[in-house]
């Protein structure tokens, strides 16, 4: 058994990785699927489309490896987290469409749950802030308006999980309903501290214990593939949420390590050790993994806009006509002129969590250019990946000695470097930056003895390039100062 199989199931597609014992990606295969909108602010995925597409791309990508299932030593899972669905435990069937990560349908519900004062008790449990992001929330509904749901729920018919349990479900041929504490603790329905499913918390959003799958380790051997699923049994042996699954693919294994995914948005997480140390910043304290008997916590903050201000730059005001492009625009101009962008598109996420503020941009003079505006882009996201990094060394009170990246955008040099003058530490970027994945896969082959051990499995990471910081305290602190105040103008705009 020469591979590792990491299924990577994201919100808008499913993919599947192939890797080989020294951490070498062999092949890779893609395939999207449909993004349901029933309504303004609902977001909903087939739950049998993402099953198929998943276990297409797991056909396909051995196929292209020239492999068959014997040669597979572990599969590995990662997973869009909080998406929630519930389905029939005889036959499979969902009984509704799945409710994505990103539908604000129960915002009311939780606005509710914030006015009670339930704020402080749930984040002492649960890390979280009340929210219609995560998934209990979305269980509750289901089980309030799908007809006869919460009856059956109660009579035990019913089985609800994320994305990760969905698949181990199919998978397994409905043998194992397991999750894992990095997707269980994203629910509002797991206590942290106790690594169990908290009653309080299921009575005030009336879930039936019923329905919960069992909370197993990230990284054990949880079932066999059913007969049928390949042409041979495969053992399932990591689960990990997609974040998570990126820190530990980053090699993040010491309290204080952190990394940066530059997507869409970015995600930030810190690994804080085995003390669940919650944030006086509305950072999310989550679980990063549970291996060993062992938990593992992290600190995470998220930028709604990273990428997406690049995509605007492109689609919006025309400036470039690719992504890739920015980077060389940008780069004619050795600074951004005076200009600063606050992406606040969609408002402003962790430390600000201000959903009234709109993008700006100021400091515009008549030399401005687009290339100083292109510049400008590029050090908003690095700006408020600084912002983020500020509060999670105050909240953990570890410093930070460098920041490893990963995602689409850290593939742009003058952004990394960038990011690295503001922080005043190392930016490092591995070879392999399609991390998610490959956390799942470290984790499966840990738990099979693919790998011994962590050390093994940083011999097998490597470092593409590492970014020093190059100006000076005096000229990032300036920079930082005119950033706040760019910031103050784009708070509360709609309000």
């Amino acid at each position: 058994m020469s591979v590792l199989l990491a299924l990577d199931q994201g919100t808008t597609s499913s993919r599947a990785i192939v890797y080989d014992a020294s951490g070498v990606a062999l092949t890779t295969a893609q395939k999207e699927f449909e993004q349901i909108y029933p309504e303004a602010g609902w977001v909903e995925h087939d739950p049998r489309e993402i099953w198929s597409s998943q276990i297409q791309v797991a056909h396909r990508a051995l196929h292209q490896a020239g492999l068959k299932a014997r040669d597979v030593a572990a599969i590995g899972i990662t997973n869009q987290r909080e998406t929630t669905l519930l389905w029939d435990r005889r036959t499979g069937e969902p009984v509704h469409n799945a409710i994505v990560w990103q539908d604000r349908r129960t915002a009311s519900f939780c606005d509710d749950c914030k006015n009670k004062g339930c704020a402080d008790w749930i984040q002492q449990k649960t890390g979280l802030v009340i929210d219609a992001y995560f998934s209990g929330s979305k269980l509750r509904w289901l089980l309030d308006h799908v007809p006869g749901a919460r009856e059956r729920a109660q009579r035990g018919e019913l089985a609800f999980g994320t994305v990760d349990t969905w698949l181990l479900w199919n998978l397994t041929g409905g043998a194992a309903h397991v999750t894992d504490p990095s997707n269980a603790s994203r629910t509002m329905l797991f206590n942290i501290q106790t690594g169990e499913w908290d009653d309080e918390l299921l009575k005030l959003l009336d879930i039936p214990r019923e329905v919960l799958p069992a909370v197993r380790s990230s990284s054990e051997v949880y079932g066999e593939t059913a007969s049928g699923v390949f042409d041979s049994p495969v053992r399932i042996a990591s689960i990990a949420g997609d974040q998570q699954s990126a820190l530990f693919g980053q090699n993040c294994f010491e309290h204080g390590m952190a990394k940066n995914t530059y997507g869409t948005g970015c995600f930030m997480l810190m690994n804080i050790g085995q003390t669940a140390t919650l944030s006086r910043h509305q950072l999310l304290t989550t679980i990063a993994w549970k291996t060993n008997g062992v938990t593992d916590y992290a600190l995470e903050g998220s930028v709604f806009i990273g990428g997406a201000v690049v995509q605007w730059l492109r689609d919006g005001l025309g400036l470039i006509q690719s992504s890739a492009e920015i980077e060389s625009l940008a780069g004619r101009v050795p600074d951004s002129g005076g200009v600063y962008l606050v992406p606040a598109f969609a408002g402003l996420g962790a430390p600000h969590w201000d959903q009234y503020a709109r993008g700006t941009i100021v400091g515009v003079t008549r030399g401005t250019t687009s290339a100083h505006i292109a510049r400008a882009a590029l050090e908003g996201i690095a700006f408020q990946v600084a912002d983020v990094l500020d509060v999670m060394k105050e909240d953990s009170g570890i410093p930070i000695n460098e920041l490893r990246v990963d995602g689409g955008a850290s593939g742009n040099n003058l952004l990394m470097q960038i990011q690295a003058d503001l922080l005043r530490a190392p930016v490092i970027r591995p070879k392999n930056v399609e991390t998610t994945a490959l956390g799942a896969a470290y984790l499966a082959g840990l738990a099979t003895g693919f790998w011994n051990n962590r050390d093994s499995i940083r011999q097998a990471w490597q470092v593409d390039r590492t970014f020093e910081p190059q100006c000076s305290e005096d000229e990032i602190a300036f920079r930082r100062g005119r950033w706040a105040k760019a910031l103050k103008r784009a708070k509360h705009w709609e309000q």
